[in-house]
């Protein structure tokens, strides 16, 4: 075991266009210790994977607003399990609706945090979830 951070990959899947919470989440999370890396706007779900298998994280963290999480998130978590990444912590973040929230579990998510989530109870339930790549 290493003292290596927790590696966090922020991304925002699909057209949504709104990246502050993003950009703020992943200040917030650097300054708790984390590494982070930020993919920028308008990800593919194959750019996510892909991203997440050459920056070799701990976590995905998916920032949606557009409201195709329905569909962008579970083929995320599908082709992040392909690739191997299945000990990848995925969550995710922005508006999604409470009554979508176990399906997104089910398929792979593992939290969803809704608007004023603070970035203290985010970084708290990734470093007591995340498992370390060492």
């Amino acid at each position: 075991m290493t003292d290596r951070p927790i590696k966090v990959l922020i991304a925002k899947p699909g057209l949504d266009g709104h990246d502050r919470g993003a950009k703020v989440l992943a200040r917030g999370l650097r300054d708790e210790g984390f590494e982070v890396v930020y993919t920028g706007l308008r990800q593919t779900p194959e750019m996510v994977v892909s991203a997440a298998l050459q920056e070799d994280v701990d976590v995905v963290g998916l920032s949606i607003l557009s409201g195709a999480h329905m569909t962008l998130l579970p083929k995320i978590c599908r082709l992040l399990r392909e690739a191997g990444l299945d000990d990848v912590l995925v969550t995710a973040g922005g508006i999604i609706p409470d009554e979508d929230v176990p399906a997104l579990k089910e398929a792979g998510v593992a939290a969803v945090f809704g608007p004023g989530t603070t970035i203290a109870s985010v970084a708290e339930f990734l470093r007591a979830n995340a498992r370390s790549r060492d």
